[in-house]
C-alpha cells in the first residue's frame, strides 16, 4: 500500500527541532522531504551536549540538499523546486525567509497551490517578533512552575514543546492539504511555541477558573485519585502505581492479601481513600516496601492495575514492548555506529511508517534534485566549483 503522503514533496528549511520534527512526521508518513541546509551543513550536526541527538531522530527519511540561499543561483534552484513542491516549512527567526525572499507574500502569487507553514515562537501579536526556544515558553506558560516545586521551576525532561508545536503544524498541514483537494488553492498555516504551551497549560486554567484557587505544582498537587504516585519497594527500586477507580481497589486487595482494606467502610470510594490520607497513605507505603520490585510487578500485572517502573531513556533500548512491537528503528549515527530509535506512534490500514531512508549526509541529495529540476551536470560542477551548492 502506498504510504498516504507518498505524492506530497515537502521543501524544509529548518533546524533543531520544532521543524525538523514536523518534517519527520510527514516524511515518516510518506511525502517526498527535502531537508534544505547551508553548503556546510545544518548547523544541528554539529550540536553537543542534550543536542547531539537531535539531527540524527529528527531527520529521517529526508533528503539533504545543501545550497547557498543567498546566492543568485541557489535562489534560482530554490524556485525551480518550488514548482513542483506541495508544502514549505521553515522554523526560522521572525522575518529570515522574507530576508531571503521565500515568505508566505512573496510566493503565494507565484505559487497559489503551495501551502506554506511557517513555525515561530509566537503566533500574531505583541510577541510575534521575539525570537523563543522550548525552554523559554515552559517558563513563561506556566509548564516549568506546574513540573517543578514551590519555587523551583522546572522544564520538562524532553523537548514537549518544539515536538507538539511541530505536530500542530502537521495538523495544519493536513487540514491545508483536504482543503486544497476542493479549492485548489494553498494557504498560509502557522503554528507557534507559546501558544502551544497555553494549549498544554488549558487544563490547568480551567481548573483554576472552576477553583478560583491558585494552582500548586503537580508534584505538591492532591491528586485525584486516592493512589497515583512513586513507591519505594523492599529492594530499594521505585515504582508508579495508579489505583483509579474502585475495581482496581478490590482488586488490588485481592491480590495484595488485604481483606481488612477491602472491607473497611472508610476506604469504600476513592474519595474516601483521599479523606482517609493522612493515616492510608503510610499503610500503603509500609505495604509496597515489604515486598520486592518484581512481586509488586507481578501483582499489579495480576490485577490489572496500573503500574510502571522508573526508566531512564536508555531503558528503551531494551524495552520488550519496543522491541517485540517492532517499534524501534535501525538507524545510523554520524560517527558510523547503529542504534534503534522510536518509530512515528501511529498506525493506519497496518501500516507502521517504518525507515525507508537513512538520515542524509550533508548535500547527499543534491546532485540528483539539481538534475530534475534541469540543470546540466556541467552546471552542477560549475556550481559546486563556486561553492554555491555542495554534495
Amino acid at each position: 500500500m502506498a504510504l498516504p503522503l507518498s505524492n506530497i514533496v515537502v521543501l524544509e528549511f529548518t533546524h533543531a527541532v520544532m521543524g525538523p520534527a514536523a518534517g519527520v512526521i510527514l516524511a515518516d508518513m510518506g511525502a517526498e522531504v527535502i531537508h534544505i541546509e547551508p553548503i556546510d551543513g545544518d548547523p544541528t550536526r554539529k550540536l553537543k551536549g542534550f543536542g547531539a541527538g537531535y539531527h540524527s531522530f529528527f531527520n529521517r527519511n529526508k533528503k539533504s540538499l545543501a545550497i547557498d540561499l543567498k546566492s543568485e543561483q541557489g535562489k534560482d534552484i530554490i524556485f525551480r523546486l518550488l514548482g513542483h513542491a506541495d508544502v514549505l516549512v521553515e522554523n526560522f527567526g521572525p522575518g529570515t525567509l522574507d530576508r531571503l525572499g521565500f515568505g508566505y507574500e512573496a510566493l503565494a502569487p507565484q505559487f497559489p497551490r503551495l501551502i506554506h507553514c511557517s513555525l515561530k515562537g509566537f503566533l500574531p501579536g505583541p510577541y510575534e517578533k521575539r525570537h523563543a526556544m522550548d525552554e523559554v515558553v515552559q517558563m513563561m506558560g506556566g509548564l516549568a512552575y506546574m513540573t517543578g516545586r514551590s519555587g523551583d521551576p522546572l522544564r520538562a525532561g524532553t523537548s514537549i514543546v518544539d515536538i507538539s508545536g511541530g505536530m500542530f503544524g502537521v495538523i495544519g498541514i493536513l487540514a491545508a492539504l483536504l482543503e486544497r483537494e476542493h479549492s485548489g488553492k494553498g494557504g498560509l498555516v502557522q503554528a507557534s511555541l507559546f501558544e502551544t504551551t497555553a494549549f498544554l497549560m488549558g487544563q490547568h486554567m480551567a481548573n483554576s477558573a472552576i477553583t478560583q484557587q491558585p494552582l500548586p505544582p503537580m508534584p505538591e498537587r492532591v491528586s485525584a485519585w486516592s493512589i497515583y504516585r512513586i513507591f519505594q519497594t523492599r529492594d530499594h527500586q521505585q515504582l508508579f502505581i495508579g489505583i483509579i477507580s474502585d475495581k482496581h481497589w478490590q482488586r488490588f486487595c485481592e491480590v495484595f492479601e488485604k481483606p481488612d482494606w477491602a472491607a473497611d467502610e472508610r476506604l469504600r470510594t476513592n474519595n474516601d481513600r483521599i479523606a482517609q490520607r493522612d493515616w492510608f497513605i503510610p499503610a500503603f507505603e509500609e505495604l509496597i516496601r515489604s515486598l520486592d520490585k518484581e512481586v509488586v510487578i507481578a501483582r499489579c500485572e495480576g490485577a490489572g492495575i496500573p503500574f510502571a517502573p522508573i526508566s531512564r531513556p536508555e531503558d528503551l533500548f531494551h524495552d520488550i514492548q519496543l522491541i517485540e512491537g517492532g517499534s524501534l528503528l535501525d538507524t545510523h549515527l554520524p560517527d558510523g555506529g547503529i542504534t534503534r530509535l522510536p518509530k512515528l506512534p501511529l498506525r493506519y490500514q497496518n501500516e507502521d511508517f517504518g525507515l525507508r531512508r537513512q538520515p542524509p549526509k550533508i548535500g547527499e541529495d543534491t546532485r540528483a534534485l539539481l538534475s530534475r529540476v534541469g540543470i546540466p551536470d556541467d552546471t552542477i560542477e560549475a556550481m559546486q566549483e563556486q561553492h554555491i551548492i555542495s554534495g
